[in-house]
């Protein structure tokens, strides 16, 4: 039986927590399986055949570390400055060694919580709409990554809004994260926290790195065509349906970014 809890959070909305069993145990040893037989067949390999198609050793290690953060509870049972996450914590995002592009997002929000799928929300659709790509594409590991800042959707502050994403995050996972992805090449940094953490682990100048979103994504051309930045990144704003306002008074967003942003992607799918 499924063990279900509902937390309380303000204006008396609750969540509900499923607790489900995750299958990265699974999918490991079949990868681990597949590569042991592998290895046999190629030791009665004819010299000059080609070795069969099968797993890296890349994706062994990515799938392992997958596994890790699917289990993590850093937040619970080691909290930052001693504030604990307070639901259970289900970890959301989607990733492959062999993804080009990587959506770097602020947290999962409520709804992508209760799905276990990144942005499977208003802002979502937005964000499809900006790229101009269908859930196919958006949703293919292969090809896009997405790894927001928080795994954990955060909570609710008092207001009824979302809380930052949990600092533990960045901190323990995503350095390890990035060094598994050998074909990336355009990073999408979405929101502040995003645009912060990645611009200083690229080593952008101080000055860049203190701006806020709006200023940052102002200066996305520079940081576009930047040779300093490997992967190239495009900074972005949240695509909440509550940045209306600021599209509406930057139309160059729309006019001057959304175009090249677009045949960026083109590019790499």
């Amino acid at each position: 039986m499924k063990d279900i809890r509902t937390e309380q959070y303000p204006r008396g909305r609750n969540l509900q927590i499923l607790d489900k069993p995750h299958f990265s145990s699974m999918i490991a040893s079949a990868i681990t399986a597949r590569m042991e037989m592998l290895n046999r067949a190629m030791k009665h390999m004819q010299p000059g055949t080609p070795p069969p198609i099968g797993p890296t050793e890349e994706m062994v290690r990515l799938t392992a570390l997958a596994k890790e953060i699917r289990q993590c509870r850093i937040c619970i049972e080691h909290p930052d400055k001693g504030r604990a996450l307070c639901h259970a914590p289900r970890p959301v995002f989607q990733l492959s060694a062999s993804a080009r592009i990587c959506i770097a997002g602020q947290a999962p929000g409520i709804r992508a919580h209760e799905s276990g799928i990144p942005f499977s929300d208003p802002s979502g659709v937005r964000l499809r709409q900006w790229l101009d790509i269908g859930e196919d594409i958006f949703y293919d590991a292969r090809r896009i990554a997405i790894l927001p800042m928080g795994f954990c959707f955060p909570g609710f502050d008092a207001h009824g809004g979302d809380l930052p994403p949990r600092p533990e995050c960045a901190r323990t996972w995503h350095a390890q994260l990035m060094a598994h992805l050998p074909h990336l090449q355009l990073l999408l940094l979405v929101g502040g926290h995003a645009q912060r953490w990645h611009l200083r682990r690229l080593h952008a100048a101080k000055e860049l790195t203190r701006l806020g979103v709006n200023d940052t994504v102002m200066h996305w051309r520079s940081i576009y065509d930047s040779p300093a930045f490997t992967p190239r990144c495009i900074p972005l704003p949240h695509p909440s349906w509550r940045n209306s306002g600021w599209l509406n008074r930057n139309p160059w967003f729309e006019s001057e970014l959304l175009p090249e942003l677009r045949q960026a992607v083109r590019a790499l799918l």
